[in-house]
């Protein structure tokens, strides 16, 4: 019998037998990390010590900032009891955090920890303190504690949540009570405007009002408008509500620029109202309630009438002003065709 041929080919003498290898990577592979070592749009997740190193970082800072301030806390809470323009003081810190919870949404995740700016924004707030206690400057004080809690924010949760936590910090700078100097700038001529609109509206209602300084002879009575009832406190407070719709409803420049140029305007309105109404019950009568008017009921009646006014002015705004949305060209006309 005939065997069959082998169907497996001959190999030549003195060659050797290879196995199989794996494919040889190409050109544009060699060399390179797998892809998921160079892919940077994946958030940063800090470790499991990095957490607890933060956690450390911040309850450090929380006793720092305790320990360091806590004189100047109490001055601030003293002066919103004392000083009336200033008692919306209570009402900063929870607005700011009102602020972020609104905006929560938009929050960046937790990055890197800002090692520079939170140093160097704690570095500042202990110069301006340095600088308040040899100069006897106390609002420089208070307003180094937003430079402190910038630093903070930046050292435990990164510089991206700072910028995201930004205007609820600059906020708190609504919170410290002007200098005096400053503060007494303002307030003459708040007085003295606020005495002449007053003597004018009370002119214009057919009463006998003639503005002596800043004193209102109204017959057999007379109006003092003292420092307290200049306007400063309605100033301050509708310039951080202004401030808050700034923020919480962004608007164009021109709007912007216009709900900052209303904000005296609506004060000395709203301040001029209150001296109206006290001038009209003594007229009438009402002397123990124009007293109490003036000064208890008409400070907490003011604040309303002022956001009123200025929510007002909001309305008259959107109507005055209307948003014209950029369309493509090209898109717009591939709409009309389809049509046709």
């Amino acid at each position: 019998m005939k065997s069959k041929p082998s169907k497996t080919p001959s190999r030549p003498a003195g060659s050797v037998s290879r196995t199989p290898s794996a494919p040889l990577a190409s050109k544009s592979t060699v060399g390179q990390k797998p892809e998921s070592s160079v892919r940077n749009d994946q958030p940063y997740s800090p470790e499991p010590n990095a957490v607890r190193n933060r956690i450390l970082i911040a309850l450090a800072l929380f006793a720092g900032f305790l320990w360091s301030y806590w004189p100047a806390l109490l001055n601030l809470i003293t002066q919103w009891d004392r000083i009336p323009d200033y008692s919306h003081g209570y009402l900063v810190v929870p607005v700011a955090i009102i602020f972020a919870w609104l905006r929560w949404e938009s929050r960046p995740n937790v990055g890197r920890v800002g090692w520079f700016f939170g140093i160097a924004l704690i570095t500042i707030a202990a110069a301006m303190r340095i600088v308040a206690a040899l100069y006897y400057l106390e609002p420089l004080d208070g307003w180094s504690i937003p430079f402190w809690i910038a630093g903070a924010i930046a050292l435990v949760f990164g510089n991206a949540m700072l910028v995201w936590l930004l205007p609820s910090v600059l906020f708190l700078f609504f919170m410290v009570p002007l200098p005096y100097s400053l503060e007494r700038m303002m307030a003459q001529p708040l007085q003295s405007i606020s005495t002449k609109m007053s003597t004018f509206a009370l002119q214009s209602l057919q009463q006998p009002a003639i503005a002596e300084g800043y004193t209102i002879v109204l017959g057999q009575e007379t109006l003092e408008v003292a420092r307290a009832c200049s306007g400063l406190r309605i100033f301050m407070g509708i310039a951080a509500m202004a401030y808050a719709v700034v923020v919480l409803f962004p608007r164009p420049l021109g709007n912007t620029v216009l709900i900052a140029l209303a904000i005296l305007p609506i004060a000395l309105i709203a301040n001029a109202t209150r001296i109206v109404a006290t001038g009209l019950l003594y007229q009438w009568g009402y002397s123990e309630t124009a007293r109490q008017m003036s000064h208890d009921v008409a400070g907490w009646v003011m604040i309303p009438l002022a956001a009123g006014l200025f929510l007002g002015l909001l309305w008259y705004l959107d109507r005055l002003f209307y948003r014209v949305e950029h369309v493509d060209s090209a898109v717009l006309i591939q709409s009309q065709v389809a049509k046709s």
